[in-house]
C-alpha cells in the first residue's frame, strides 16, 4: 500500500503552482505601485515647476498696473519738453531731469520705451494711425511717432502710435 503522506517540509506541484501564482500577483502589484509612485512624483515635479513659473511671472509683472498709470505722466513730460525745445533754462533742465529719473525707475523695474522712428513698422509693437507718401523712405518705415510705446519685460504695455511711409 502506497499511502504515503507528504512530509511537512515537502511541497506538491499544486502548492508550487499556487505559490508561483501568488508571487506573480505580488510582483505585478509591486510594479503597479512603482509606476503609480513614478507618476505621482512626476506630477509633483510638474506642479512645482508650474508654481515656480507662476511666481516668477507674478514677480516680473507685479508693477504692470503702476507703470501703466505712469505712462500719461511720461507723455506729459515729453510733450512739455517738445514745446520747450527752443528754450533753455532751469525749467527745461528740470523737466529733462524728471523725465530721465522716471524712465530710469521704469527701466529698473523692467520697462522699456519704444521710439521706433526710422524703424520698420512692426504690428506687434506699433499701431499705425496713418500712411503718408515718403519718397525718401522705404515703404513700411515709421516716419513719425505721435506717442511712444512701452514694454514691460518684453510684454507690450502700450503700442507706439506711428505714421508709416506708404508703399
Amino acid at each position: 500500500m502506497n499511502n504515503e503522506t507528504p512530509s511537512p517540509g515537502a511541497s506538491t506541484p499544486e502548492d508550487d503552482y499556487g505559490l508561483d501564482n501568488e508571487l506573480e500577483q505580488l510582483r505585478s502589484a509591486m510594479a503597479s505601485l512603482r509606476e503609480e509612485a513614478l507618476r505621482e512624483r512626476a506630477e509633483l515635479d510638474n506642479q512645482r515647476k508650474r508654481l515656480a513659473r507662476d511666481v516668477d511671472q507674478a514677480r516680473r509683472f507685479a508693477n504692470e498696473k503702476l507703470l501703466s498709470q505712469l505712462l500719461p505722466v511720461l507723455d506729459s513730460l515729453d510733450a512739455g519738453l517738445q514745446a520747450a525745445s527752443a528754450e533753455t533754462g532751469p525749467l527745461k533742465d528740470g523737466l529733462e531731469m524728471t523725465l530721465r529719473q522716471l524712465l530710469k525707475v521704469g527701466a529698473d523695474n523692467g520697462m522699456a520705451q519704444l521710439d521706433p522712428l526710422g524703424a520698420a513698422f512692426d504690428p506687434e509693437w506699433h499701431q499705425a494711425i496713418s500712411q503718408v507718401p515718403a519718397p525718401d523712405k522705404a515703404p513700411g518705415t515709421v516716419v513719425q511717432v505721435f506717442q511712444k510705446g512701452y514694454s514691460l519685460n518684453d510684454r507690450l504695455l502700450r503700442p507706439a502710435l506711428v505714421v508709416v511711409a506708404a508703399g
